[in-house]
């Protein structure tokens, strides 16, 4: 390693690797920021670029876009309530009511932070212990997959204290909405009204365009605003936020990044199942959880800065082993590949000087990320400022566009405008959109991990039940999981418990 980090940092001060990194965290940012326009997209679209370029400088902007798309979605999560990409699912829960209460300086600033930091801890795991923990990854198969995705279904309990039942026949929504296509088992159609475009099934980012941009504007056209929120900027807010993070906030960023890396590093979980479950603990452990859902800025933080962590977390199975942890690293594993590089422990000599370069221009990258997105949150906050109508008409066709790019499908258009309807009308009914996306999002991901545990109950003693609950990681697990169902009790009466106590003390 020792002999590959100068030449490294060497080419980390090279115009050009600099100019890519700029210029691929500005583009990444705003693909980031519109609906219908992931990460995944952002990357793959420059993937034909890379192969006039070399190895090295492709890389170093294909990770640029990477991690500035994933930070990008938190803009539009915060700034009209609808996640520019899945993984920011989580940040609308906080992002929004801050922004509706005039402080949408403060959840832009804190998005932006917590992402810089969320990415430089999982850079970090990514330089010092990509052996380890990718060997640790090796040990995920069905069963351990299955109880992650479960358990990360299960923050629905945490998520909807107040009125669980609404939130479970939300999720349960979700999930009956995965079902649709083909059987990931037996490949047979299933709920498909023989529409054939429905046959892949219902595409999660048209239902989260639907559920959360679409039903936004259906929201906001049918109250008497002028404007989407009050906007107010005020002097030292970046100052007084980053002072909060920093004092207030770091055990809640260093769980959520040290999560978002675990979860990313795991093939097939993804951003957002990091940035629920980072949620869900940060709101578990809180002295207060009330706070969370009404503005909190712990919220906020623990949703971006997992997320984010996710990046460095999905590279360390895809450098070290040529197995991708997302879709984007699956993408970055081809443009290696088609530039003649094999991944695997190999590239850290082979190729030690091109791998170690972009690891540490994920570093580089993560601290240019504060300076361009605080120039950006500027510009994007100036939306707020801008009539209604005019925001309402520019989210329905920019909605569209993505919802179309997808697969070119016109049926991704109609499953925007029902689902659109369905968050609107759900919401007046206290439905959880929030819930219903983690169904769909976790439906697909829990049934084909079901069916590989089935496959192997057929080869082992003892059944399924063997399967199930053989390994140790599927004990803890299930362990989390029973934690997780039991925490709305274990928080009601912690409040019992606290209330009496305020109430002696006045």
């Amino acid at each position: 390693m020792t002999e590959f980090i100068l030449p490294s940092l060497q080419n980390l001060v090279d115009p050009l690797n600099l100019f890519l990194m700029i210029a691929g965290l500005t583009g990444g940012i705003v693909i980031g920021a519109l609906p219908g326009l992931s990460a995944t997209m952002g990357v793959a679209l420059m993937v034909p670029a890379t192969f006039a370029m070399t190895p090295t400088h492709g890389l170093v902007m294909l990770g640029a876009i990477y991690a500035g798309a994933i930070y990008g979605g938190a803009n539009s999560a915060i700034l009209i309530c609808t996640p520019g990409t899945p993984s920011s699912v989580a940040t609308t829960f906080d992002g929004w009511p801050l922004c509706k209460n005039g402080q949408a300086d403060t959840a832009l600033y804190t998005s932006l932070l917590s992402s810089a930091f969320g990415g430089i801890i999982g850079t970090f795991f990514l330089l010092f212990l990509a052996g380890a923990l990718a060997r640790f990854a090796l040990n995920f198969g069905g069963p351990e997959n299955f109880w992650l995705c479960l358990f990360g279904l299960s923050t629905i309990a945490v998520m909807t204290p107040e009125n669980m039942g609404k939130g479970i026949v939300s999720g349960a929504i979700g999930l009956l909405v995965s079902t649709i296509g083909l059987d990931p088992n037996t490949g047979i159609p299933r709920f498909t009204f023989d529409i054939y475009g429905l046959v892949q099934g219902v595409s999660v980012i048209p239902c989260m365009i639907g559920l959360f941009s679409f039903s936004q504007v259906l929201y906001l056209i049918g109250t008497d605003r002028t404007f989407v929120a009050a906007y107010h900027p005020r002097r030292g807010t970046f100052g007084r936020v980053a002072g909060y993070l920093a004092t207030r906030c770091k055990k809640v960023l260093l769980r959520s990044s040290i999560i978002g890396t675990w979860v990313g590093m795991l093939p097939g979980a993804g951003g957002e199942i990091a940035s629920i479950i980072a949620y869900n603990e940060s709101k578990r452990w809180a002295r207060d959880p009330s706070i969370y859902g009404k503005g909190s800025i712990e919220g906020v933080a623990a949703s971006e800065s997992a997320n984010n962590a996710v990046i460095g977390g999905s590279l360390i199975p895809m450098l070290t082993l040529g197995i991708p942890g997302s879709a984007v690293a699956a993408v970055i594993l081809g443009a290696l590949m088609a530039h003649g590089i094999q991944p695997g422990f190999k590239i850290f000599t082979a190729t030690g000087e091109l791998a170690y370069t972009f690891i540490f221009s994920q570093f580089l990258v993560n601290l240019l990320m504060i300076p361009i997105g605080f120039v950006l949150c500027r510009c994007m906050a100036k939306l707020l400022n801008i009539r209604l109508t005019f925001v309402a008409i520019g989210i329905v066709v920019l909605s569209y566009i993505g919802a179309y790019a997808i697969s070119n499908s016109l049926v991704d258009i109609w499953i925007v405008l029902v689902f659109g309807f369905v968050g609107f009308f759900g919401g007046k009914l206290g439905m959880d959109t929030g819930a219903m996306a983690l169904g769909v999002i976790l439906g697909p991901m829990i049934e084909e991990n079901l069916g590989k545990c089935l496959d192997l109950a057929h080869s082992v003693d003892g059944g399924l039940p063997a399967v199930m609950l053989g390994g140790s990681i599927s004990k803890v697990l299930i362990a989390a999981l029973l934690l997780s169902f039991a925490t709305p009790w274990l928080l009601r009466l912690k409040k019992k418990q606290t209330d009496p106590q305020e109430k002696n003390h006045a």
